[in-house]
């Protein structure tokens, strides 16, 4: 396979920007399609991104022969018949995070994917940062000794109808699969994947779903780690990793490109790794190293990881008693 053509289901904001992003890499392939629920928008969408096909329901856009690979870019509620219908019609598939709403789903979806000998990731971008690798290097160079304590809060305040979409029960809304996510991925990259123990609590808003979540997890190695995260205050993002001899300072650590090493004895310097683009570019560059290889899996970003975080907010989600009407 010389070139991957793609396709895009879904046209919002993070689907205008893996357009964006794909179409300045020149040694990836080309978005072929897009579909949308309204032509209007499919074809508004696919004009403002030099895409030459656009149809107005996702069937088409999967019986497209010329479609090897599909975006996701819908609401995580509506992840898992997406990517079903993808796989079952030949797709290889990288679908936005969360990768579904609950761990039996994302299981379902494994499993036709490997059936059908098909390429399937969950897009959590941020694993493919080269600033985690720069990091990753930094920890096991011992700069900061043995980790003892992992630490993140994110929460961004939106308005009007992105706010209410954000708790949209139907839409599987709320903090924790929005952006807490990113806090437990982190988490696990650095600490690894199954914690011990786990505490949770939330404040459930006024659309039924949590909007501040407190996650508290240990490990087998006495290592602890705090997840805050919230839709409804701005209060920035930010991760601290501690350790015996210091501690590191990741700001934005969902879109890590710098972080700052403060040493017990209180020198401090600061190591970048900016992006070529705005970090897109490495999961679509690793999808398709993935595709043309024969891989049914990304060795970086694997089914079991996935698997992992979904169980792990299946968990969270129970000890608050907080189900979506899709798992009805």
């Amino acid at each position: 396979m010389d070139k991957i053509n793609w396709g895009i289901i879904a046209t919002g904001t993070i689907a205008k920007k893996f357009a964006a992003t794909i179409a300045q890499l020149a040694d990836c392939g080309d978005v072929l399609a897009v579909a949308s629920r309204q032509k209007e928008t499919a074809y508004r969408f696919a004009s403002d991104y030099n895409i030459p096909r656009a149809y107005d329901n996702y069937l088409d856009l999967v019986q497209d022969p010329d479609i090897d690979v599909v975006y996701i870019a819908t609401p995580h509620a509506q992840h898992y018949e997406n990517a079903r219908l993808c796989l079952e019609h030949g797709k290889h598939v990288l679908c936005e995070k969360s990768f579904t709403v609950n761990a039996a789903q994302a299981v379902k979806l494994i499993q036709l994917a490997k059936a059908k000998k098909l390429f399937l990731m969950e897009a959590f971008w941020t694993k493919f940062l080269p600033g985690y690798q720069l990091l990753n290097k930094t920890i096991a160079e011992g700069a900061i000794g043995t980790i003892t304590h992992f630490r993140t809060q994110y929460g961004f305040a939106p308005t009007g109808a992105r706010y209410v979409r954000k708790f949209d029960p139907n839409l599987a809304g709320g903090a924790l699969l929005d952006i807490g996510v990113y806090a437990i991925g982190v988490a696990a990259m650095i600490l690894g994947y199954n914690p011990k123990q786990v505490h949770a609590s939330a404040i459930i808003g006024e659309y039924g779903t949590d909007k501040f979540d407190s996650i508290m997890l240990q490990y087998e190695n006495g290592i602890t780690a705090h997840l805050i995260t919230t839709i409804g205050l701005d209060i920035g993002s930010q991760a601290v990793i501690f350790g015996t001899e210091g501690y590191i300072i990741l700001p934005n650590f969902s879109a890590l490109q710098e972080f700052t090493v403060v040493k017990s004895d209180k020198t401090t310097y600061t190591l970048a790794s900016p992006f070529e683009i705005n970090g897109f570019e490495y999961q679509i560059r690793e999808t398709e190293r993935c595709i043309k290889a024969g891989q049914l899996e990304s060795p970086i970003m694997t089914h079991q990881n996935t698997l992992d975080v979904m169980r792990l907010m299946d968990e969270v989600r129970a000890i608050w008693g907080l189900k979506f009407p899709c798992e009805n």
